[in-house]
């Protein structure tokens, strides 16, 4: 038999206030794809980090191909050819694509001085082998997330690892990136690379892992071959409960329209128009989902609807009322709420702790604030309390832990709560849930429908099919900028939707097949 690549054996790690893995047993083959499962918060991220040297484990044995190691640092787990993409990229925005590639190990000519071209050669090199399409000189702040992802990759390539981590990598990818994603992990398997895919997406494990560990409350539950177990048992091993994979609703009483959008145009980050012309109206008590590749305005579009780009031509009203110019504060007080797609840029004061960001849009209001401006900080601690029981947020100090220290999974909670919370007239919701485990997610369903059930306007926007068919009512599908034609959701299928986020608007899809 052969050496393993990776033994992490009765692996314990502390934090104040909880215990995030607790004696987990862990072990990789050579040219193996092996996925780790678990709920958010469950120890997964925790115990990739430590076999990457973020972290020193508390207790338990670390072995690599057979020899027992101490990690002590991200640099001894480079050098033991260990690669790391974690869930959130550790990219430096004004730099470009190759000087974060290659940042720590900078090429020099003989003069001792950085070579940039050799090392943009070995990028293009890289890119182009395994496919990922990335321009060596683009700056990290004007590309999109999606591509942001595969500049992380492509840094772990450039370093030769042979093990391989991936912290949700495919969190922020797009169904066709997905499938491309995949296909890397397979050609890398096939060259004898060890690869540790975490992730709570149940598809992409039966698509291409060959065996899952899962965890669930930092403890290990068990190591199955993936062929021989189907979604429905590795999410109950997950969760400890069976889930259920279909979202139930009643048929929509779609009411007045909150939500107008007249001819809009956005500019991007490039100067041209990200948003180009866009209109669509979305109604009380129905949920309009957006479509489309990443990078085709969607984020620029959820954006200038919060106030967050400015509108270069167009309206944007709500109940009736221009919201075009005005303020954010002014646009949550008329009541649009958004969950947006970064919960990092956008949704949370990192530094901040979990009660203060609950309050970040109500702080300035009783019962959080007196009459002459003084924060009463009882009543946000227990409005935080309310809502992490509500939504199951995991917090190892409750309300007094920083957000910085919580998951991903239960960072986005955490901005989900908050506005929901707030029952805005018009709740826009980006990648609503994006890293969340399947259990979270059918929980985040049922309240995003309950939120249109209220009589609210939901506008989602998500680049997940399924989650787009599952949700709304009716389907818009954007494609450079424009909607390429809306659907009631009974119409729908991917096929359909698909053409249109190609670019193929509906009324060209009818005269095809007329």
């Amino acid at each position: 038999m052969s050496v393993p690549a990776i033994e992490m054996l009765e692996i314990t790690k502390i934090f104040p206030g909880v215990v995030a893995n607790s004696r987990v047993n862990f072990t990789v083959e050579p040219a193996e794809i092996h996925a780790l499962l678990g709920e958010n918060g469950a120890g997964k991220s925790t115990l990739m980090s430590i076999l990457f040297g973020l972290y020193e484990a508390d207790g338990g044995t670390i072995k690599v191909r057979g020899q027992e190691i101490r990690i002590r640092n991200p640099n001894d787990a480079t050098a033991l050819k260990i690669g790391m993409v974690h869930q959130h990229f550790k990219l430096i925005h004004n730099f470009t694509v190759t000087e974060n590639i290659v940042l720590g190990l900078e090429p020099r000519n003989p003069l001792g001085n950085l070579d940039l071209l050799s090392a943009e050669k070995r990028v293009r090199e890289l890119s182009e082998t395994y496919g990922l399409a990335v321009d060596p000189r683009s700056k990290i702040e004007d590309i999109t997330v999606g591509m942001q992802q595969r500049v992380e990759i492509l840094k772990i390539l450039y370093r030769d690892a042979e093990i391989l981590i991936f912290d949700e990598p495919t969190a922020v990818l797009t169904p066709q990136e997905i499938d491309e994603l995949l296909a890397i992990f397979r050609r890398l398997k096939a060259e004898g690379k060890a690869i540790v895919f975490i992730t709570h997406k149940l598809k992409e494990i039966k698509a291409a892992a060959d065996r899952c560990t899962v965890l669930r409350r930092g403890k290990f539950i068990a190591t199955v071959n993936v062929a021989a177990v189907d979604e429905g048992e590795l999410a109950e091993m997950m969760v400890g409960r069976a889930v259920n994979f279909r979202i139930e609703k009643t048929p929509p009483k779609p009411g007045e329209i909150v939500l107008k959008i007249e001819d809009l145009t956005v500019s991007g980050s490039q100067g041209v128009n990200a948003v180009n012309g866009l209109s669509l109206e979305v109604r009380a008590g129905e949920v309009l989902g957006i479509a489309g590749v990443d990078g085709n305005g969607q984020g620029e579009l959820s954006a200038a609807i919060a106030g967050l780009l400015p509108v270069k031509s167009g309206r944007i009203l709500l109940k009736g009322r221009d919201i075009s110019r005005d303020s954010i504060r002014s646009r949550n007080r008329a009541g649009a709420g958004l969950v947006p797609e970064d919960r990092h840029k956008h949704g949370l004061i990192l530094d901040f702790r979990l009660d203060e960001n609950l309050v970040l849009k109500s702080y300035a209001r009783p019962p959080y604030s007196s009459r002459f401006g003084f924060l009463r900080f009882p009543a946000i601690f227990r409005h935080a309390e309310e809502l992490i029981r509500d939504f199951d947020i995991r917090a190892g100090n409750g309300a007094a832990t920083l957000a910085r220290s919580m998951s991903g999974g239960n960072q986005q909670k955490a901005v989900i709560a908050r506005e929901i919370d707030l029952s805005p007239e018009l709740l826009i919701v980006a990648q609503p849930t994006r890293g969340l485990d399947v259990g979270a997610i059918e929980y985040i369903h049922r309240r995003i429908i309950g939120e249109r059930d209220k009589g609210r306007a939901v506008l989602l926007i998500s680049f997940e099919l399924d989650e787009i068919l599952g949700l709304c009512d009716r389907i818009a599908a954007l494609s450079k900028g424009q909607i390429a034609g809306i659907l009631p959701v009974a119409e729908a299928d991917e096929r359909r939707i698909g053409a249109m986020m190609g670019g193929i608007h509906e009324a060209d899809q009818e005269a095809l097949h007329a």
